[in-house]
């Protein structure tokens, strides 16, 4: 074949690739078999590979990504990517449409889905996809170009050779989301919690052919910057500007209203509400914009979110269900959980079938029965739990709950601690269930954070009698493993590494996974702050626990009994003898943020959370995990929840990461 020709083919082929690539991702009706796909896309890649002088980046080839990368660039965005000020009742959506109205009588409003997702910017230069960033904190952001790329949905050309910045919010489709956590559960991997938290997993991959994999999707909602016409025009208004975007093929957002006033705005958030179940995406509010862009202008932007819009966040979704059964489960303290088994109902993203009933006071006092028709709804949007019956929907053969007398998974006697009203225990300290928990915890990503080691290897190695406690990890060699089902020789060997690489994780991490009572990640970090090494901790006096900050009577009793127990202490003995690093390996440089306590939520562009409470704790200052009155800051970042609220509800100040960046580099 003549190189004319061979150049022709790759055209033609490139261009059916994409067609039938967008007909299948995008619009969910291909026109042809995988099978015929698939001989069009490996023709096109064997061509490309043999003839690299006709290499083109924006070939349908390239949306799966080349090499995997060691991190992600920084990107400074030329517009600010601003979030929305949020509102949780129609009385405040009402409060912020009359200031408006007050001042721009008659003024249009687009309402719009509030896609629960990951917000990024996607930049084109005459025509063509050059970068594409997460919002990070508006300011800077991450660039992740490569894996925007595997996104069928985002066109890599344009149709007209237009230099613009475009705006949307990447999502995991229902469906893709189910099938990929069922692949997880097959592999005994963690599921994810919901589509917004695969979405994001899936995007800040460091391998572009993992989130190519993932099948995410996009909706464009904003023109940024530039031109969408080539002679220059600009439509005035934000409807126009999404029906321009979608002719230059772009997925722009459906169930978008263009409407005047109160009462049809809430209209349209009502019908948006109902059509929640339906969509095959999550949405998680609505968005309610000022149409004009004149208007938009003249309105402004505030210090973090624009005076023009506000999303109105939707209740947490409530389903009925019937409630099957109830079953106890034995965590690594002994204690003695019931869990719902339910009808499965589909809820905020996920199909249920188990859910949180904490203790038995708690089913007492909503009178909860087995057969009981319950509500359900998910706490902070993740974990499921059972919030009411419903009593008047019952037919009689409904049944009382009672806790065991006997430990399910040991058999021993349940005690009942008069000191916590609704707290059933086994105290058979070799009770299987809270070795197997205990162990799990040990491995767990804020612990030693041993990765490839789940609950179900975990299993595997106690079935196998390879190890008794926590400590036996450290002795295990590939050679014992690499006949164990579900492992063979590369993942014994890559497990065995795992296990070698915790031994650097430090006291802080080491204190946490020994699954003390009461001492969470903060406590355990202030436990290492305070002493120093392990040795020193399990030394500690009852009054030296109390100096700690935070600290009482409860967490200093929960401390002195652990290191009073023989075989707690010979455990400590045994990890010291394993090589485990046992110094703290966060120590303050200064005391700049000294007395003020920080709590972090959302995702940090430039920085973990994890490497953020460090850097606090260097500067002299307190990380918490939940939000009180005592809270001196808030830092916000990409899709902050429950936090935030709650912050806003006391009071406490809210910063962003760039304030944060700021105040550590005083």
């Amino acid at each position: 074949m003549e190189n004319l020709d061979i150049k022709k083919r790759i055209d033609e082929l490139r261009r059916l690739v994409a067609y039938h690539a967008e007909k299948y991702y995008v619009y969910d009706s291909p026109e042809i078999s995988d099978y015929e796909y698939d001989k069009l896309y490996s023709e096109l890649l064997r061509l490309e590979a043999e003839h690299p002088e006709y290499f083109d980046p924006l070939s349908p080839t390239q949306r799966i990504g080349g090499a995997p990368l060691d991190k992600f660039e920084k990107v400074v965005h030329l517009t600010r990517m601003d979030s929305l000020s949020d509102v949780f009742s129609y009385e405040e959506l009402e409060d912020f449409v009359s200031k408006v109205a007050a001042e721009y009588p008659g003024a249009g409003w687009s309402v719009e889905p509030k896609i629960d997702g990951l917000s990024v910017s996607l930049i084109y230069e005459n025509g063509r996809l050059v970068t594409g960033a997460t919002r990070g904190d508006g300011f800077v952001g991450e660039n992740v170009t490569q894996n925007l790329k595997t996104i069928y949905s985002i066109p890599l050309v344009l149709p007209e050779p237009l230099t613009l910045t475009v705006r949307g919010e990447v999502f995991m489709p229902r469906s893709v989301f189910e099938k990929l956590n069922a692949e997880r559960e097959a592999a005994g991997q963690p599921l994810f919690a919901n589509p917004r938290n695969a979405a994001a997993g899936s995007l800040r991959q460091l391998d572009p052919k993992i989130t190519a994999s993932r099948r995410l999707d996009i909706f464009v909602f904003n023109l940024q910057s530039g031109n969408i016409y080539a002679d220059g025009y600009m439509p005035d208004s934000h409807t126009e500007i999404l029906g321009r975007l979608e002719e230059l093929g772009f997925h722009v957002l459906d169930n978008r209203a263009r409407v005047t006033g109160i009462v049809e705005i809430i209209s349209h958030i009502e019908y948006l509400g109902s059509l929640r179940d339906k969509l095959p995406y999550d949405i998680d509010g609505a968005v309610v914009k000022i149409d004009s862009l004149d208007l938009r202008a003249r309105l402004g932007e505030g210090t973090n979110t624009p005076r023009w819009a506000v999303a109105y966040k939707y209740p947490p979704e409530q389903k009925e269900t019937k409630l099957l059964d109830i079953t106890v489960a034995v965590g690594r303290t002994g204690a003695l959980t019931p869990t719902a088994v339910l009808e499965p109902v589909r809820l905020a993203g996920t199909t249920v079938s188990r859910a949180t009933l904490h203790n038995l006071d708690y089913i007492r006092s909503r009178g909860i029965m087995i057969g009981d028709i319950v509500v359900v709804q998910k706490a902070g949007d993740i974990i499921p739990e059972v919030v009411a019956s419903r009593p008047e929907k019952r037919d009689g053969s409904e049944r009382e709950f009672r806790m065991p007398e006997s430990c399910p998974s040991c058999g021993e006697p349940v005690f009942y601690d008069p000191a916590e009203a609704a707290a059933a225990r086994c105290t058979n300290s070799a009770c299987p269930a809270q070795l197997s928990r205990s162990i799990e915890h040990f491995a767990s990503k804020n612990a030693m954070n041993i990765e490839g080691l789940g609950p179900q290897i975990v299993e595997l190695l106690l079935r196998h009698g390879l190890i008794h406690d926590a400590a036996d990890l450290y002795s295990l060699r590939p050679e014992q493993l690499a006949n164990i089902e579900r492992l063979g020789e590369r993942s014994a060997k890559k497990l065995v590494e795992a296990i070698e690489r915790s031994k650097s994780a430090g006291l802080e991490r080491l204190i946490y996974a020994l699954g003390i009572r009461n001492i969470g990640v903060v406590a355990a970090a202030s436990l290492a702050l305070k002493f120093g090494t392990l040795e020193a901790c399990m030394k500690a006096t009852y009054e030296e626990l109390l100096t700690i900050e935070d600290f009482g009577d409860v967490t200093a009793q929960s401390v002195l009994n652990y290191f009073s127990h023989p075989q707690n202490i010979e455990l400590c003995r045994r990890l010291i003898d394993a090589g485990l690093v046992t110094e703290a390996t966060q120590k303050p440089k200064d005391d700049l943020l000294a007395g003020l306590t920080f709590v972090l939520t959302g995702t940090l562009s430039t920085m973990t959370r994890e490497e953020a409470e460090t850097k606090i704790k260097a500067r002299g200052g307190r990380c918490a995990g939940s939000v009180s009155r005592k809270t001196s800051y808030v830092v916000a970042g990409e899709a902050a929840g429950s936090k935030l609220t709650k912050a806003r509800e006391l009071g406490v100040p809210v910063i962003d990461e760039a304030e944060l960046l700021r105040m550590l580099n005083q």
